[in-house]
């Protein structure tokens, strides 16, 4: 019999923290619901003790996911572990995840505390958590550049107090992949007690191993359960990518031999999600997922796959999720149709008045472009949710004039609280005269630090998917905004980043 690895995902926990990925109890809802269709073992839904926002988030998505185990952070004090365990009641299959730093650098610099006080925090949080909880993973964050023998020394005592899963990070991304599945190895030999917990790798991208060293950690060091994000979503450089190493583990079966719950066909879907959701664009030549993935320019690959597709080949398109990325609806298309396609997508929405409201935008939609895609509707249903959650700004319309030899004007109007404001500037382009018009009412003073735009499907009909990123006071921020217009979506993307930042909810940020 094969084992079996057990698929930890955290893009709604680590890949929050990457800046201006910050989504609403609404849309990490709609994401862990993909998650749950993607057949993911476990959700870390989030950190519940970091902000009341978190706290929801996690507690909407235990209540609401029966497929998976839904899983909250905590760091290792009562308070958190106590907080999350509040998160999760009422849930059909839940886990508390606690963490201390136990790198000598980490202990002495950001905890200010001996081995000693590590050790005994360790051991009486598990304790805590596994008298709440009947499943506990512990996290030795930064182990990787930790002593091996005080390592050794924590697991076996946390082990001891009920810890389920024992996850060794390699949280700064400092790890090489031959030594950190060496490192994973020893330790599960030293630690007496170890076949009495799963043990778990969670890599950072820094020096671009991520991938390579869960496997390594896999395969070398006996690990079977990978922690990762859709996309490698993640602070800094991201995290292990879930649709890489999965589709590793699986194309290389005869080499891994390990079974997985996941069900790939659904990697693509959930990657676009994740991906509209966050403003983060996947690139084009992204393993798995990247618009390239399966596109062969040369002329002799070409030859090859149309004489014998595994030629150049290793996996097929529609194994994870490209077959299904068809049109699904059009302007004839009725609501019943339309409110199907959100339910196979994973969006729920609270009310008959939202879907209607959602509808009436499609069937706008659908008389400006012939084709609607699958990234269109979740584009327009991300789109609504800026403009309906009682947020403080609120596009309305826009007019734009620019020709040749002219300085471009634009006229925007937008609420604020409610209320219509009307905005009207000159700008080096349409785009940058619809946001000075805005920010000429709002006087924000914050920095764009990025502007991108993404076309969504592949025509000029395509909506245009643009991300405003805003820093201000600190903070950083996303905005992300959809229209076949790329002036409107700007708009939408600026107005949707200054919603975020006129939100004050402040969070404690984890590391792992």
């Amino acid at each position: 019999m094969s084992e079996k690895l057990v698929i930890f995902d955290t893009t709604l926990r680590d890949g929050e923290q990457s800046p201006g990925a910050s989504m609403t109890r609404d849309e990490k809802l709609r994401i862990a619901r993909q998650l749950e269709r993607l057949r993911v073992d476990v959700i870390e839904a989030g950190f519940a003790a970091s902000s009341n926002g978190d706290f929801e988030a996690v507690r909407a998505i235990a209540h609401a996911i029966k497929d998976s185990t839904v899983c909250s952070l905590a760091r290792a004090n009562d308070k958190d572990i106590a907080r999350a365990a509040a998160a999760l009641e009422g849930g059909n299959s839940v886990r508390i995840h606690t963490f201390i730093a136990t790198s000598p650098l980490h202990m002495e610099k950001k905890l200010r505390m001996t081995p000693d006080e590590v050790f005994e925090q360790s051991v009486q949080s598990v304790r805590f958590a596994r008298n709440l909880v009947g499943d506990v993973e512990f996290s030795a964050e930064d182990g990787y550049r930790s002593d091996p023998d005080f390592l050794c020394r924590v697991f076996e005592a946390v082990i001891k107090q009920g810890a389920t899963t024992i996850n060794v990070p390699d949280t700064v991304g400092y790890a090489i992949p031959e030594l950190y599945g060496n490192f994973i190895r020893d330790l599960r030999e030293r630690v007496p007690n170890s076949d009495k917990a799963i043990w778990s790798v969670h890599c950072h991208n820094d020096l671009g191993m991520a991938v390579a060293n869960s496997l390594a950690g896999i395969k070398i060091g006996g690990a079977r359960q990978v922690e990762c994000t859709i996309n490698g979503l993640g602070e800094r450089a991201g995290n292990c990518s879930l649709e890489e190493v999965v589709m590793a583990v699986r194309t290389r079966r005869d080499y891994f031999g390990l079974d997985m719950r996941i069900d790939p066909q659904h990697i693509l879907a959930t990657s676009r999600m994740v991906s509209q959701t966050t403003g983060f664009v996947v690139q084009p030549n992204k393993a798995v997922v990247g618009a390239n993935a399966f596109a062969h320019a040369s002329g002799i690959h070409q030859d090859g796959v149309l004489k014998a597709r595994d030629t150049y080949e290793i996996m097929r398109a529609e194994d994870v999720g490209w077959a299904a990325n068809k049109i699904v609806l059009g302007k004839l298309s009725g609501r019943n149709a339309f409110k199907q396609r959100l339910v196979e997508l994973g969006v729920s929405m609270e009310s008959e008045s939202d879907i209607n409201t959602a509808f009436a935008r499609f069937k706008e939609l659908a008389d400006r472009k012939s084709e609607i895609f699958d990234e269109d509707i979740l584009a327009l249903v991300s789109d609504e949710s800026v403009t309906h959650e009682n947020e403080h700004y609120g596009f309305v319309s826009l007019s734009q004039h620019s020709e040749t030899g002219e300085r471009p004007h634009a006229s925007i109007v937008f609420t604020v609280q409610g209320k219509e404001t009307h905005g009207d500037s000159d700008g080096n382009g349409p785009v940058d005269a619809s946001l000075k018009a805005i920010e000429a009412h709002v006087h924000s003073g914050a920095e764009m630090v990025l502007y991108s735009v993404n076309a969504i499907s592949g025509s000029t009909e395509s909506q245009g998917e643009v991300t405003v990123r805003l820093q201000s006071s600190g903070r950083i921020v996303n905005g992300v905004g959809a229209d076949p217009d790329i002036v409107v979506a700007s708009a939408k993307a600026y107005l949707s980043a200054l919603n975020k930042l006129h939100s004050k909810a402040e969070r404690v940020l984890a590391q792992g």
